[in-house]
């Protein structure tokens, strides 16, 4: 039985040790949740439609997004607080939580 028991552990790289396959997917997953909220609450996902809340100021592209402004597919970036979106003629734009409300 000694064959088969290097198969049975995997490592974990949040601990440095070879654990149990059952106990190291839960740590690695509560790991990477990063729950991202609006500005009213609600639980943001990759490819929500959101609205801009107020008027933003865009540094470097010389515009201002106008509050009601739908923002359409965002992607969570793993920050809590920021959101990574495109819009027309912006490239790379971030987007703070705090400034949008899901649709």
């Amino acid at each position: 039985m000694q064959t088969g028991d290097s198969d049975e552990y995997v490592y974990d790289e949040a601990t440095g040790e070879w654990v149990a396959p059952g106990d190291a997917t839960p740590a690695a997953a509560s790991d990477d949740a990063v729950e991202v909220r609006d500005s009213v609450g609600n639980l943001l996902a990759d490819g929500d439609q959101v609205t801009l809340i107020k008027d933003l100021k865009v540094k470097g592209a010389g515009q201002t997004l106008k509050r009601g402004t739908l923002i359409k597919s965002i992607r969570l970036t793993g920050d809590a607080q920021e959101i990574d979106c495109r819009f027309d003629g912006i490239k790379g734009l971030v987007l703070r939580a705090e400034f949008v409300r899901k649709r």
